[in-house]
């Protein structure tokens, strides 16, 4: 069990899983609430959640601890993780779940390109291609019905 909870791939995919429900259960929760709204309450929920696990864990960390560049990047993404989600609710309430959701995830394709210009990350052909592969599955998705 131990070697199962320390696999990068069991966590990505409980990532994906609960990202599915975030879309279902957004879609179903937008449905008479503006969509800045339905995303600040979506962010105080997650800081209660996550202020709950870390208290329960005892993963708590002083501020001080944290590097300035830490800080600057934690915060970036900070930002771009709320810009996203204000984006992603918007779309939600405009679009069907099934083809706004499969959009969204061409930021796995965008991570693949970024993680080798700015981390210097190197992919295989297969991954190129299956990166590929998620791209145009997400445009072919994205095609009206």
């Amino acid at each position: 069990m131990k070697a199962l909870l320390s696999s990068w791939q069991v966590w990505a995919l409980g990532s994906a899983v609960f990202a599915a429900l975030t879309a279902i259960f957004a879609k179903i929760g937008i449905a008479e609430v503006n969509s800045d709204f339905a995303t600040f309450v979506r962010t105080v929920v997650i800081l209660l959640a996550l202020a709950f696990m870390l208290t329960l864990m005892g993963n708590w960390q002083a501020p001080g601890t944290v590097s300035a560049r830490s800080w600057i990047f934690l915060i970036l993404s900070g930002l771009a993780t709320g810009a996203s989600w204000l984006c992603y609710f918007r779309a939600l309430q405009i679009g069907k779940a099934a083809q706004v959701a499969p959009v969204d995830k061409l930021s796995v394709v965008l991570v693949a390109v970024f993680a080798v210009l700015f981390l210097g990350e190197q992919l295989s052909p297969t991954h190129w291609l299956a990166v590929s592969m998620i791209g145009a599955g997400a445009l072919l998705l994205a095609l009206p019905i």
